[in-house]
């Protein structure tokens, strides 16, 4: 899919009620999973040692060895936003480049958090097709002037899994750019807010979407996928761990009840419950994509690898679908070009629903 991402803020201020039932703008409009809740209240009883030393949250830095099969570090941060800049913020020095994606998040709607969390660090944008870094592209510049005082240097790559567009990097893709890092001395990130609707997509496991593949530093996303505010920031290279906790602390994201939200993620990873929360968006996705297909007047962009579409509908049809209380973002991309997200929480009925309504529109039209 060549859909170029235009930076969408998701926590933008509109006149929708909060509890949107026709919505697919995002996966932020979900609720929380019913066991996250649970989780949070059976940790709202009696007391706990603060700041991540308590049993719940060294649980779950066990739940996460396990699931990645390897030694690592973990530390909990609320946002998405916190993880990826924190995360950043130990693999380069104020002087490094950060190499990501035109359309990543971290380029387009952290609101300059990576630069002021390394303290100034360069984003240096990578273009290539459906949002991901092309290998060609990269290879060049973390050789270019490497060693001149009078320049930013090479120190991290930053790849999206899943992108901005719902486009996935196969596996052997991200062993290219991981060994494409390797071979230049530079560090690789991953933001993970849909790691868990890309893992589901390509069944494989987390082990050999990350540090077999050469990921030193994992975003791991929670809130799209069932909690309420939990993401882990993982270090597969457990060195990074006494910075990267200070640097926690200092950037005000080292919460003192921390209990609370490592119940949130100890609930999404316990009993696979963050796989099936995705595999259910994903699914929902692809039966979406399936309904739309067939419906003279709408145009797919590309073929669905996770829970976000693109699609093109007449003008007419956009605005009588809005009208009709469905929520999506339109016309950020192109005339007449929509992005529809499903989530967790997302029903075949709410799914068909939308479909039956774009079609009675079409029909409507060419009748």
């Amino acid at each position: 899919m060549n859909t170029q991402a235009v930076s969408i803020p998701e926590s933008t201020p509109t006149s929708t009620p909060i509890l949107q039932q026709r919505g697919f703008t995002s996966d932020n409009i979900a609720p929380a999973s019913e066991q996250v809740i649970e989780a949070i209240s059976r940790a709202n009883s009696g007391q706990a040692k603060p700041y991540g030393v308590d049993p719940i949250s060294q649980q779950v830095e066990q739940q996460l060895r396990e699931i990645f099969e390897c030694e690592l570090e973990v530390m909990l941060v609320p946002t998405g936003s916190a993880a990826n800049a924190i995360g950043l913020s130990v693999l380069t020095p104020p002087w490094g480049q950060v190499f990501c994606h035109p359309d990543s998040h971290i380029n387009n709607d952290e609101c300059g958090a990576p630069e002021f969390y390394t303290n100034g660090a360069k984003l240096v944008p990578v273009d290539g097709d459906d949002a991901r870094i092309d290998p060609a592209q990269l290879a060049p510049l973390l050789q270019r002037m490497v060693g001149d005082v009078h320049s930013t240097q090479p120190a991290v790559v930053s790849i999206t899994q899943a992108t901005e567009t719902g486009s996935l990097y196969s596996l052997e893709q991200i062993q290219q750019i991981g060994q494409l890092c390797s071979d230049a001395g530079v560090r690789l990130h991953m933001d993970g807010a849909r790691f868990a609707n890309a893992l589901a997509a390509l069944d494989c496991s987390p082990a050999e979407m990350t540090w077999k593949a050469g990921v030193d530093v994992l975003s791991f996303g929670a809130t799209k996928n069932g909690t309420l505010a939990a993401e882990a920031i993982i270090l597969f290279d457990p060195s990074l761990a006494t910075e990267l906790g200070y640097r926690r602390k200092r950037g005000g994201h080292l919460c003192s009840k921390m209990r609370f939200m490592s119940a949130q993620m100890q609930a999404y990873l316990a009993e696979d419950l963050w796989l099936d929360n995705a595999r259910n968006a994903n699914a929902m996705a692809a039966r979406l994509a399936e309904g739309l297909r067939g419906i003279d007047g709408v145009e797919l962009q590309g073929q669905p690898e996770a829970n976000i579409i693109f699609c093109r509908l007449p003008q007419t049809t956009i605005e009588a679908l809005l009208d009709q209380g469905f929520g999506f973002y339109h016309d950020r991309w192109a005339p007449g070009i929509v992005r529809l997200v499903t989530n967790f929480a997302t029903r075949a009925d709410e799914v068909d629903a939308l479909i039956n309504a774009v079609q009675t529109l079409q029909q409507r039209q060419i009748g």
